[in-house]
């Protein structure tokens, strides 16, 4: 009998579902302290995972979560910045 392969699993900050690492956006604060969506999900920095879904941008303040995880303080335009280049990055899946 074959073993079946795992797939890594995260937890979307905003959410909190456990999703396949594959299904999930990863934004990382670089070691500079750039915020940047890392499509590849191998960029270096402290990163976050963020689901694909509509809902889960949409919810409450996902900036305020995502600022919690990368450990720093998001300015509201960078916050709107982060939020457009992730549902940009959802658009392209």
């Amino acid at each position: 009998m074959a073993r079946r392969k795992r797939s890594p699993q995260r937890t979307c900050v905003v959410c909190r579902q456990i999703r396949d690492k594959r299904d999930l956006v990863r934004v990382v604060r670089t070691p500079a302290g750039a915020i940047v969506v890392d499509p590849s999900g191998k960029a270096n920095g402290r990163g976050a995972y963020l689901c694909r879904e509509p809902d889960c941008l949409e919810e409450g303040s996902p900036e305020q979560r995502l600022a919690q995880a990368l450990k720093l303080k998001l300015s509201p335009e960078a916050g709107a910045a982060l939020i457009n280049a992730l549902q940009a990055e959802r658009s392209k899946v």
